[in-house]
């Protein structure tokens, strides 16, 4: 401990540049968790902070808004390469990177004033950690790696684990992670493997959700539904539950909505109104979307067999009934789908092709600032995510607990760590269980006595205690303190200064 605060005294004397760099080899506004390590970087350690990514998507209106933080968005140059005809993508492989690693080295050595630090997301691994750990050296800065998954695992979906890609790739990730002067990462589990298989020591940094991710009033989601109501009411095939449902329903004199009315100042939620449910995903294969697909089409049936109604069942008599004011003791539910992936138009066309009396599905791409929002005015969230490693959290399912919602979440190896059975939320590791969950005891989500809506997590920002910023000393808990059950932390949360020091300085 000595050896580190003299280290520390000693790069005191020298001068800080009270600097530090983000590096995200990826769409910036679909990488919240680095938006919020820029953030708590310039908030709380009042550092300038440069960011280093792709464009694409926006992000949050917070970072945009904060004079210390400065994005550089790097042109996509590889969008000529994409193109290719499938016989040349070995080529393909082996030029992307290149390309990448000498414009990554453009912009942390050229581009940017000089940082204190670099703190770059993993992965992508080939060619980030190359780069950033060769700016590093040159500028004399700090390498910081994020562990949010493993790089070579990612690349084995698409290309098999026993690839020679998937091997020269895993070579890189791990003698580049091992250079780095300190590893933060998403779970216990994946500190672990870091420790046990790759002799990298790693602290365990929770995700926590910003303080725009909290239940939404009465009055947000009226606004947001009124905003959103041509999207809600057009369906993905030539008519649904909803569509018809709605038909004829809108009354702009009463400000009337899918879910809401507005009748003088008082807004309330239709008592015949679908059940929203969310599930944010990024259509890749870690990602079984056809699980919700026949969990769907489970409680379609379902219903129908506990409600006594054979297949002969009018479906426009039901939805005119709807129409009309009608309930029934399971809702409808309308299944928003967030998110922007390859394989959309696939599941697009399969949800088409479905025939639902009770189910209705939407897919949408909102704001920074409306996807709040929306989890916020949910009823239920779901997550398919399953992870690649099997180490990884998603933190997705974090955004939602943030907003108050119960979720139900595919189960597999660490999503305890996030999701506690009966206390906020559900496992399920089939379509027929995940079918059982959207079936409560009551009829309504809400009634379920297993799912109870989990408090909105604390709003504050946490002192970033990175040790470039001199900070009053809090009181030191045991090693990995910060890793207290229950609790989700991220960025915002307090993590002791020792420990990220010592990972740090070693």
């Amino acid at each position: 401990m000595n050896e580190i605060q003299g280290k520390r005294g000693e790069n005191e004397t020298k001068g800080r540049r009270g600097r530090a760099c983000v590096v995200v080899l990826g769409d910036l506004g679909r990488s919240p968790r680095m938006q919020y390590h820029a953030l708590s970087l310039a908030r709380q350690a009042s550092l300038e902070v440069d960011i280093v990514a792709y464009g694409g998507s926006q992000p949050h209106i917070a970072v945009l808004s904060q004079p210390s933080i400065h994005i550089h968005i790097m042109p996509l140059w590889l969008v000529i390469l994409e193109g290719l005809p499938k016989m040349l993508r070995p080529i393909m492989l082996l030029l992307k990177p290149l390309i990448q690693f000498f414009m990554l080295l453009w912009f942390l050595c050229i581009k940017i004033p000089s940082p204190d630090v670099f703190i770059v997301q993993n992965p992508p691994s080939v060619p980030t950690l190359v780069a950033v750990k060769w700016a590093s050296s040159l500028r004399r800065s700090a390498f910081i790696i994020d562990w949010h998954n493993f790089g070579y695992t990612l690349l084995g979906l698409s290309l098999g684990r026993s690839s020679r890609f998937v091997s020269v790739y895993l070579w890189f990730e791990k003698r580049y992670g091992k250079m780095a002067d300190g590893s933060l990462c998403v779970t216990k589990a994946m500190q672990h493997e870091l420790a046990q298989n790759w002799g990298i020591r790693a602290t365990v940094l929770y995700d926590q959700p910003p303080e725009f991710f909290r239940p939404a009033s009465l009055e947000e989601k009226h606004e947001l539904f009124f905003r959103l109501d041509k999207n809600l009411c057009e369906p993905l095939g030539v008519r649904d539950c909803v569509h018809n449902g709605h038909l004829g329903m809108q009354n702009h004199e009463l400000n009337e909505t899918l879910l809401t009315s507005q009748v003088g100042s008082d807004i309330f939620l239709k008592p015949n109104r679908p059940a929203l449910v969310v599930s944010s995903t990024s259509w890749t294969p870690d990602e079984d979307f056809g699980l919700l697909l026949e969990a769907a089409v489970m409680y379609d049936r379902r219903v129908a067999a506990i409600l006594n109604e054979d297949d002969s069942t009018n479906e426009e008599f039901l939805w005119k009934e709807i129409s009309q004011g009608k309930q029934y003791l399971y809702p409808r539910l309308l299944f928003i789908i967030t998110g922007k992936g390859p394989e959309k138009e696939k599941y697009e066309e399969k949800i088409r092709r479905l025939h639902l009396k009770r189910v209705a599905f939407r897919t949408m791409w909102l704001s920074a600032e409306d996807y709040p929002l929306l989890l916020g005015s949910a009823d239920l969230g779901v997550c398919l995510h399953t992870s690649s490693s099997g180490l990884d959290l998603p933190m997705k399912v974090v955004d939602m607990f943030g907003c108050g919602l119960p979720v139900c979440a595919v189960s597999y190896s660490c999503i305890k760590e996030l999701v506690k059975v009966e206390k906020n939320g559900l496992l399920f590791s089939s379509s027929s269980e995940l079918a059982d969950e959207l079936l409560p005891p009551g009829g309504k989500l809400e009634d379920h006595s297993s799912i109870r809506r989990s408090p909105p997590s604390p709003t504050s920002l946490m002192q970033y205690p990175i040790y470039l910023k001199s900070q009053p000393k809090a009181p030191e808990p045991p090693h990995n303190a910060m890793i207290n059950d229950g609790q989700i932390h991220h960025s915002f949360y307090t993590c002791s200064s020792r420990v990220f020091q010592m990972d740090v300085m070693r």
